[in-house]
């Protein structure tokens, strides 16, 4: 899925492993801060603990963000348009 298409807002959406309401809170605090642009909220409800990430910018990079996550104990991988 591209990043932004014609400056439109851009949701890439994510399967995790995060069970906790508290690393979810932390993460989304540290996702914020370090990308600039970007809004997260978790869904731990879901069976597959869903990260929704809104891209305000042009670039998305999929596998640094992801390798950025699981540096911090997150594993993440992006899951399929239905």
């Amino acid at each position: 899925m591209p990043s932004c298409i014609n400056g439109r807002k851009m949701i890439e959406v994510f399967k995790t492993n995060i069970t906790s309401i508290k690393t979810a809170r932390r993460l989304t605090k540290e996702i914020q801060e370090h990308f600039v642009g970007y809004k997260v909220n978790f869904d731990l409800t879901d069976c597959d603990r869903i990260l929704r990430v809104v891209c305000n910018t042009e670039d998305f990079y999929h596998q640094p963000f992801i390798n950025w996550l699981y540096a911090r104990g997150c594993v993440a991988e992006i899951l399929p348009d239905h």
